[in-house]
């Protein structure tokens, strides 16, 4: 599973880039060049990510648009919507009892904002019955 999210990018009046999200009306940003837009695209929908989570809004899963150009967030967020996307219904409670470990500690792993490390996710990803895949992806992926 990736946490990245589509967009689309064209050219405006004013020959910068505009980059939208169809999944967040909310959300867009835009660069001098298409370099930067992109750049600038992971940050807002970070930021984007991590202001619902703190409204309690919903976050879709992403959508899968295969010839829109996908956006990563920040990989703090990525790991945070991993267990909350892979839990599926499952209650923290019962994921903390199988790691070992407390309900504030699964939760914190849920939340957006806290790093949870590696060893956690590796071990998390394989109560789910999943593995955990760690990889340098190239900035832009169409």
């Amino acid at each position: 599973m990736k946490i990245w999210y589509p967009c689309n990018i064209e050219k405006d009046r004013d020959e910068k880039y505009l980059v939208t999200f169809p999944d967040f009306p909310e959300t867009f940003t835009e660069g001098e060049t298409e370099e930067e837009a992109l750049f600038n695209a992971s940050e807002a929908l970070t930021l984007t990510l991590e202001g619902r989570a703190e409204e309690n809004m919903l976050i879709p899963f992403p959508s899968q648009i295969e010839t829109a150009t996908m956006i990563y967030p920040s990989s703090r967020v990525q790991a945070a919507l991993l267990v909350r996307f892979s839990r599926k219904g499952r209650k923290i409670a019962d994921l903390a009892r199988s790691l070992g470990t407390s309900w504030p500690v699964v939760s914190h792993m849920e939340d957006l904002q806290h790093w949870t490390t590696l060893r956690q996710l590796e071990k998390t990803a394989a109560i789910l019955g999943k593995r955990l895949v760690v990889s340098f992806e190239e900035n832009r992926v169409k």
